[in-house]
């Protein structure tokens, strides 16, 4: 049995989220996608653990508490008492220390659960999304899509983004479409410093910058990438915060060992990749909603700078060099507001963009590649139903 509040956009699309640290006991060893029931009505959960039927569409409010359990034809949805639930959370157990603050943790968790509720709902009415003079390839709701040059591109607005998640070229020879992937070192050096600086220009005081960016390579000669890389942002102007560790888990496709079981010259290759974490002006973040939904166990697990996930499939994505949706998920969970504006300068098979709608933000992508743009613009369609969303989609004001 899990409990959960419903935001707008499950009650607008007939779907529920089913939490991820709740799968297992939902869905048990069954792999998703796949059909089910719910109700005993036709429904099936696609594989971002998503519960959709018709019968959930503007069936509860916005915000209800409602019971997702299994039963013997598939799955049940019934809503809670709001009273009969705040009562529960409300009760302090002698058991539990008290913070300083006197609050139980009970009445916390409560306080959370109303977090996340709002955040479904409250949407600034005056937010403005503010865009250049260059006609999208791609736009639905709160969602840009420009087949641009990152460098050259008048799309977007200084200071209006409030948080960058992307993961540009490694320079290891990888087979775009539109880029050489191998240039020499101190070419893509000076390509990295152009593209950083536009994303400083572009970011609010208070926005942030997540750089999805390799430890090190070794092909065509041993170089230190993620430290290159971010002393480069850090003369642009940037400001330092962490560095998150991804570690990927993909030891066992190494191919490169140098010398074999020899001193004279072997390769240490770290299966791990950076998330470096950095800042325009101000770490306080103080513009846009400041509503958060972020869960409590996902905030504790996620502040830990090690995060393990499996990477993503390029066969399944149709793009050489995709990171996986868990990636952009966590950056914009634990380091944006409800409804903040997102930007990926390297759209590829529009990953970041899936995410940003999915939670509750705006979202703006550039590739330079036509390709790219057509295949991020599907992905958005197929996994999000952005087409059939009625959500807010914010004012659009042309410079």
């Amino acid at each position: 049995m899990v409990t959960k509040a419903l935001k707008r956009k499950e009650v607008e699309l007939g779907f529920v989220q089913i939490p991820a640290k709740n799968r297992a006991e939902i869905i048990g060893e069954l792999t998703a996608p796949f059909e089910t029931k719910l109700n005993n009505l036709p429904a099936k959960v696609d594989k971002y653990g998503r519960l959709w039927s018709d019968y959930l569409k503007q069936r509860f409010p916005i915000g209800t508490q409602v019971m997702i359990s299994k039963n013997n034809g598939g799955l049940q949805i019934e809503a809670i008492e709001q009273k009969q639930e705040i009562a529960v959370l409300e009760k302090v157990s002698p058991s539990i220390e008290l913070p300083e603050n006197g609050m139980s943790q009970e009445v916390l968790e409560k306080r959370s659960i109303e977090c996340i509720a709002e955040a479904a709902n409250i949407i600034p009415p005056e937010e403005t999304t503010r865009i250049g003079n260059v006609k999208p390839y791609f736009h639905a709701n709160s969602t840009w899509i420009f087949h641009d040059n990152v460098i050259k591109t008048d799309a977007i607005e200084n200071n209006s983004i409030d948080l960058i998640v992307t993961s540009p070229p490694y320079n290891v020879d990888i087979k775009y479409n539109s880029h050489d992937d191998k240039i020499s070192y101190e070419d893509y050096l000076d390509f990295s410093k152009q593209w950083m600086s536009r994303c400083f220009e572009w970011l609010k005081k208070d926005g942030r910058f997540c750089l999805n960016i390799p430890l090190d390579k070794n092909k065509n000669g041993q170089q230190s990438v993620g430290a290159d890389l971010t002393t480069i942002a850090k003369k642009i102007g940037f400001k330092y915060h962490s560095t998150i560790v991804w570690n990927e888990g993909n030891i066992s496709r190494r191919t490169a060992w140098g010398s074999w079981m020899r001193a004279s010259a072997p390769f240490v290759i770290a299966p791990v990749e950076l998330i470096v974490i950095l800042y325009k002006e101000t770490w306080k973040k103080t513009s846009g909603s400041k509503v958060s939904d972020i869960s409590r166990d996902d905030f504790m697990n996620w502040t830990n700078g090690l995060w393990t996930f499996q990477g993503e499939s390029k066969k399944r994505t149709g793009h050489p060099a995709p990171f996986p949706i868990e990636l952009p998920h966590r950056c914009i969970k634990l380091f944006s507001f409800v409804n903040d504006l997102v930007l990926d300068p390297f759209l590829g098979s529009g990953t970041t963009l899936v995410a940003s709608v999915l939670d509750n933000r705006r979202g703006i992508g550039i590739d330079v590649d036509l390709e790219y743009c057509e295949l991020a613009k599907k992905r958005l369609i197929k996994e999000t139903h952005i087409l059939d969303s009625t959500l807010y989609s914010g004012r659009i004001e042309k410079s």
